[in-house]
């Protein structure tokens, strides 16, 4: 499409009819990503706040699309990520979220870290110093003020906070550890997300009701600064929920599973908030997922 057809559809974008706007609309949509910088050029040269909403309207939803399609990339089990997949979701809030900042925040913390494990190290002092460097180095909380707040799921706000909820602690521990090749994994517990390191020996050996994570070494929760614990705390922990001991709330979950959790928190966070549209919009991307 050339620039004299681009400009005619931006001066239908204050047609009083909604039947000329939904397929000018839509063909901006169809343009896709390589639209958006006409459109935000449109935007700062109006000065009429409907054309001005209903830019930012078909920007949002173009963005939105883009987001989706690479979800369902995602999605193949070779793409599955986890840095990759929680980048996407805070590319839904923060569409221009500078990726090569968070990765080089991320590279910090692992080079941090790296300096000072060594071979000799047993799986408990492994974890000691990443609880080290995240915790006491780079000062990474627990949210306990602001618990529900969506700025605790997202990865660029919890870098530069360094305050999060379990889940996006859990991510950022998780990616640290296995970039360094320690076996350090999610656990889907209800209510309260963990992590477990995994005796790599015996991986992928299936758990019985009676030999529920059988291959996990020890537990650990970010949210409490890498508290280490075992399967009693667990059970106890379930038992308070009036939740039966299912062998999932034991094992290491795949990072679809994680990136799923991570929306319904999402999810949850905007429908406190009373933001239907948004809940709505992340509904969508679980969908995506399967």
């Amino acid at each position: 499409m050339n620039k004299k057809e681009i400009k005619a559809l931006i001066s239908l974008l204050d047609d009083p009819d909604e039947t000329v706007f939904d397929q000018v609309s839509m063909k901006f949509l169809s343009l896709g990503e390589e639209i958006i910088s006409v459109l935000e050029d449109a935007w700062e040269q109006a000065f009429d706040t409907l054309i001005q909403n209903r830019i930012e309207n078909i920007i949002h939803q173009i963005q939105f699309d883009l987001i989706k399609d690479f979800l369902r990339k995602w999605v193949n089990p070779d793409n599955q990520n986890l840095l990759e997949g929680t980048l996407l979701i805070a590319r839904y809030q923060y569409p221009d979220v500078d990726i090569v900042k968070i990765k080089k925040q991320i590279d910090q913390i692992k080079q941090d870290v790296w300096l000072e494990l060594n071979d000799n190290l047993t799986a408990l002092e492994k974890v000691k110093i990443i609880n080290h460097i995240l915790f006491d180095v780079h000062n990474f909380s627990g949210n306990t003020s602001n618990y529900h707040a969506p700025q605790n799921s997202y990865i660029n706000n919890v870098l530069e906070s360094k305050k999060g909820n379990p889940l996006l602690l859990s991510i950022i521990y998780t990616i640290i550890a296995q970039s360094l090749d320690i076996p350090v994994y999610g656990v889907n517990l209800p209510e309260h997300f963990i992590l477990c390191y995994v005796d790599k020996e015996h991986m992928g050996v299936p758990s019985t009701e009676g030999n529920k994570g059988s291959n996990v070494l020890f537990y650990i929760n970010p949210f409490s600064k890498g508290a280490v614990f075992g399967q009693k705390e667990i059970e106890a922990f379930l038992k308070q929920l009036k939740l039966n001991p299912l062998p999932i709330f034991y094992e290491p979950c795949s990072n679809l599973e994680i990136i799923k959790r991570l929306l319904r928190n999402l999810i949850s966070s905007y429908e406190k908030l009373g933001y239907p549209d948004k809940s709505k919009e992340l509904d969508k991307l679980l969908n995506t997922l399967g």
